[in-house]
C-alpha cells in the first residue's frame, strides 16, 4: 500500500492529537496552514458522518444505574495547577453532587452498548473519498492511531516515530486487525472519540463528567500536591498507578506489572473509592477545550467554554481529556501530574484513550 497515502490519512487521524505531545516538547513542528485546512476538512466530513448514525442509536427507555458507581458529595476545592500554563490560574470551583463510575468504561461494557445499537465507532467508519482525491477507494482503508515503539532512542522532537496510522484498529481491535479484545473484557474500552464516549453515555442513561468533576473526584479532598496520589511519585517504593516507567518511548520496563492498559481496579482505589483516574488510559470530559479558560472559568459548576481553541491547531474542535495514560512518563507527557490538562480532536481515537460516566441520579 502507497505509504504515502497512509501518511495522508495518519494526518487526519493525528488532528488534535499532536497537540498533546507538542505541550511537553515545543520543537514538534508547526502544523502549516495548509496541512491544517486538509485536517480540518477531512474531521468535518468524519464527524458529519458519525453524527448522522447516532440518529440510529436507540436510547430505548433506558435509565442510568447507579450499579458501579461512587457518590460524590460535591463542595469547594482549588483546581488547576502552576505546572502548565492551560492550567493557571489555579481557581476556587464548587461543585454539586454527583454519581461518577467507580472505574473506567470496560470492554465489556462497550460491547453490551454495540449490541444493542448497531453502534460503529468513528475508527471503523469509511473514509470520504471526497477528502482524498486521486486516492484510489481500496486504500482508503478505516482504522486509528497506535503507538509502535520504536526499536532504539530516538529524538522526542516527531511522535510519528512511536504512532502510526493503522488500518483495521478500533475497540475490538486495539491495536489493529491482528489484536483482539478476546480476554481483556475487563479492561477500559480505547479507541473511542469523543462522540464515540458521548453516545455510549447516552444510552446509558448518563452524561460524560465536566473536568471540574473529573478532578474534584480524582483530588478526593485531599490537600493540594503535586500528584493525586501525594507528593511523591513512587511512594513506599511502590506504582501508584499505571504509568510509563524506562526510556521513553523505546523501552517501558513495565515495572508497575503492566506495558498496556490494566483491568480496571488492578491500582488502590482513591479515599472517594475510585479507581484508575490518573495513568491508565486518558479519559474523556465534556468540556470544550480553551488553552485560555481558566482566566474566566465560572467558580460554580462550571461547564467549560462555548468554543474551543487551541492556539497550536486553531480551528480544530477539541474536548478536555484527563489523567494522563499508562503511555505517560516523568521523561514525556507527565499528564498524570494534578490538575493538569489534556485535550484532543472530538473524532480521534488511539489505543491509550477511554472514558468513563457520571449521573446525578
Amino acid at each position: 500500500m502507497n505509504k504515502y497515502i497512509y501518511s495522508l490519512i495518519a494526518a487526519v487521524g493525528f488532528t488534535g492529537f499532536l497537540s498533546v505531545y507538542s505541550q511537553e516538547n515545543k520543537t514538534l513542528a508547526a502544523v502549516t496552514e495548509t496541512s491544517c485546512q486538509a485536517m480540518c476538512k477531512a474531521n468535518t466530513s468524519k464527524k458529519a458522518l458519525l453524527l448522522q448514525s447516532l440518529n440510529s442509536v436507540s436510547k430505548g427507555n433506558k435509565t442510568s444505574s447507579v450499579s458501579e458507581m461512587v457518590w460524590i458529595a460535591g463542595g469547594e476545592f482549588n483546581m488547576g495547577t502552576n505546572d502548565y500554563p492551560d492550567a493557571k490560574p489555579i481557581h476556587k470551583v464548587t461543585v454539586k453532587g454527583y454519581w461518577i463510575d467507580e472505574h473506567e468504561v470496560t470492554n465489556a461494557q462497550f460491547a453490551a452498548f454495540v449490541k444493542e445499537t448497531n453502534y460503529v465507532t468513528i475508527a471503523e467508519r469509511p473514509l470520504d473519498p471526497k477528502d482524498y482525491p486521486g486516492v484510489p477507494l481500496e486504500n482508503l482503508v478505516p482504522g486509528s492511531a497506535v503507538f509502535v515503539p520504536p526499536t532504539g532512542k530516538v529524538a522526542l522532537d516527531n511522535i510519528q516515530q512511536w504512532w502510526q496510522y493503522v488500518p483495521g484498529a478500533s475497540w475490538k481491535h486495539p491495536t489493529g486487525p491482528k489484536s483482539s479484545i478476546i480476554g481483556l473484557e475487563n479492561s477500559p474500552v480505547v479507541q473511542v472519540s469523543y462522540l464515540d464516549a458521548k453516545a455510549y453515555a447516552d444510552w446509558a442513561g448518563k452524561r460524560l463528567p465536566t473536568e471540574a468533576e473529573w478532578e474534584f473526584a480524582a483530588r478526593a479532598g485531599r490537600p493540594s500536591t503535586k500528584y493525586y496520589w501525594g507528593t511523591e511519585l513512587k511512594p513506599n517504593g511502590k506504582w501508584p498507578a499505571n504509568i510509563f516507567q524506562g526510556s521513553f518511548p523505546d523501552n517501558n520496563t513495565a515495572e508497575d506489572g503492566f506495558a498496556g492498559a490494566a483491568p480496571v481496579k488492578s491500582f488502590p482505589k482513591n479515599p472517594y473509592g475510585i479507581y484508575d483516574l490518573e495513568g491508565n488510559v486518558w479519559e474523556w470530559c465534556n468540556d470544550l477545550y480553551r488553552d485560555d479558560y481558566y482566566k474566566s472559568s465560572a467558580d460554580n459548576n462550571p461547564t467549560g467554554p462555548s468554543t474551543s481553541h487551541d492556539p497550536e491547531e486553531p480551528g480544530v474542535e477539541k474536548r478536555v481529556q484527563r489523567g494522563g495514560s499508562y503511555l505517560c512518563s516523568d521523561q514525556y507527557c507527565i499528564r498524570y501530574v494534578a490538575g493538569s490538562r489534556g485535550k484532543g480532536e472530538t473524532t480521534s481515537a488511539c489505543n491509550h484513550l477511554g472514558f468513563r460516566c457520571v449521573t446525578d441520579k
